[in-house]
């Protein structure tokens, strides 16, 4: 949480995960599809392939008295130095875990990233959610057998098909309620939820 100029409150925003869980789709869908919102630029550092090589980032504020800076993070594994960056002084987290079977060790290891960057302020000082995206797959693992091997049970859960928008801006603002709480009333973080 930080102050600009203009006195208005800024609260860092990330969404981490492994590559290609949806990460850069749930920001642009928010970006794009979701109205009542002032939104800045959208600024996308990317490859020719349109895979994120350092970060995606959008400023997005309800009022004009807080604003989140909301970031994506590059899941590719050689990105772990730009990640810890981007990761610097964030208030919450998305994690985007990637719901296909054969995407599990990806999304544990990444959230053992996350985990071991953070520690015990994971998900006490900083709100941490997880976002079971691409539930619409045929091989999308059910949602206990996910949030039990993430051990995830006394985390927010919430279920989405990124590239539909299905349940992005229900966690988005769920996360950003639990930003404000934690951060601006200093009030303890809600039980999990959905």
């Amino acid at each position: 949480m930080k102050k600009d100029a203009q006195g208005r409150i800024h609260f860092k925003i990330v969404f981490w995960g492994p590559s290609l869980s949806g990460k850069t789709t749930c920001l642009r869908w928010i970006y794009d599809e979701v109205t009542g919102l002032d939104k800045g630029g959208f600024t996308s550092v990317e490859d020719p392939t349109g895979r994120t090589l350092y970060f995606d980032y959008t400023p997005i504020s309800a009022t004009g008295k807080v604003i989140f800076d909301v970031y994506t993070v590059a899941g590719q594994k050689r990105h772990r130095h730009q990640r810890k960056i981007v990761l610097q002084g964030a208030d919450g987290l998305i994690f985007v875990a990637d719901s296909s079977r054969d995407q599990l060790q990806a999304n544990l290891e990444s959230l053992e990233e996350l985990k071991g960057l953070l520690g015990d302020q994971l998900g006490t000082e900083i709100p941490l959610l997880i976002l079971l995206n691409k539930r619409d797959l045929p091989d999308a693992l059910e949602k206990n057998v996910m949030v039990e091997a993430l051990k995830a049970d006394s985390l927010p859960v919430y279920e989405s098909i990124a590239i539909k928008g299905l349940g992005v801006k229900r966690a988005f603002q769920a996360l950003s309620r639990e930003v404000l709480l934690k951060r601006l009333y200093k009030q303890e973080l809600m039980p999990k939820s959905a």
